[in-house]
């Protein structure tokens, strides 16, 4: 049966892969590679696994000429914008068939053209050819969130209402241009060219615990918060802290002391007309019952002990660490 599409499948029709040995039937897989290449989700991974399918079961795979060859376009164009040497060609009418990127070279300065395009361009700021004077600075789309921090300081309420509207903005690795719809949803972003994880706010490479640093940036919303409501939440914080902590610990600690074991006999109680536990008798359910509560009551203290030595250290360092070293700046 193949687990993707639940049907019944002889064994041949069950492809083996070269990145693992999990198996799905071929007509899945070649769907399921048609929808990746088409979406640019290239180099693409197993269906029940992040390991990257081999470039030869691709081929192997996919009975179209032209999404083969779109798909080894896809995997070069990868493979370039990680080399931080290569420079594509500005050109808007530029074949992406054609070769559009350059290695770096060893000149100062470069003015380059492409065979078959003639659009000619400086390789270290990549505008127009200017072989008299220094290269000069271009119109950045990688700075929204300084542009929004001028004009929510200078009160430009029209500007800013227009710059929140735009939903394109560009990846700070390789400057591919990301669109979303800018209505306070997810703002953990992924480039399908270079595999860059951004945030849409800032427009910088993050990590998973990006969001819940002091930088203003928020998992969801429109915008960061402003500097102002930024510090005042930090001073809080490192005030309030010890108060907070305190609070929780002493909810905490009889929640889970008592929780565990009332959950622990309700469950081991809520026992369904076709379960084991049905066909016991009044006395056997009794005891049953009994001994998991008396379980719970040996290791809900073990666990609230493991959960306040461990959360509450990793709170204290993280407000008098990580908060405090932001406010400093």
């Amino acid at each position: 049966e193949c687990p993707l599409c639940l049907l019944p499948q002889p064994p041949e029709a069950f492809p083996s892969l070269g990145c693992c040995s999990h198996r799905s039937c071929r007509a899945c897989l070649q769907q399921y590679l048609r929808l990746a290449v088409r979406e640019s989700r290239v180099p693409a991974s197993c269906p029940h696994c992040p390991a990257a399918l081999h470039p030869a079961d691709v081929h192997r795979l996919l009975p179209e000429p032209a999404l083969r060859d779109k798909y080894e376009e896809f995997l070069l164009r990868r493979l370039l914008v990680a080399d931080p040497g290569t420079r594509w060609c500005p050109a808007p009418d530029c074949s992406p068939s054609q070769a559009r990127f350059l290695i770096a070279l060893s000149c100062v300065g470069l003015g380059v053209s492409r065979e078959g395009c003639g659009t000619e361009f400086c390789y270290h700021c990549r505008q127009p050819w200017h072989p008299d004077g220094p290269c000069a600075p271009a119109p950045s789309l990688a700075t929204p969130t300084a542009q929004l921090a001028q004009q929510e300081e200078l009160g430009n309420g029209e500007a800013l209402a227009r710059a929140e509207a735009e939903d394109i903005k560009v990846c700070p690795r390789c400057s591919a241009f990301i669109m979303k719809i800018n209505d306070g949803s997810c703002n953990r972003m992924n480039c399908t060219v270079c595999g860059c994880l951004f945030c849409w706010l800032c427009l910088r490479e993050i990590s998973d615990v990006h969001f819940l640093s002091p930088s203003g940036c928020t998992f969801w919303g429109k915008r960061p918060w402003s500097r102002t409501r930024r510090i005042l939440w930090q001073l809080g914080m490192v005030l309030g802290a010890p108060m907070v902590i305190s609070l929780a610990a002493g909810v905490a600690v009889p929640v889970i002391t008592i929780g565990i074991p009332i959950y622990m006999g309700r469950k081991v109680l809520a026992g369904g007309p076709g379960s084991r536990r049905s066909s016991l008798s009044g006395c056997q359910q009794c005891l049953s019952v009994t001994s998991s509560v008396l379980l719970s009551l040996f290791v809900s203290p073990i666990i609230t002990a493991l959960t306040v030595g461990v959360g509450v250290p990793l709170v204290l360092t993280y407000v008098y660490g990580t908060v405090v070293l932001s406010l400093c700046r």
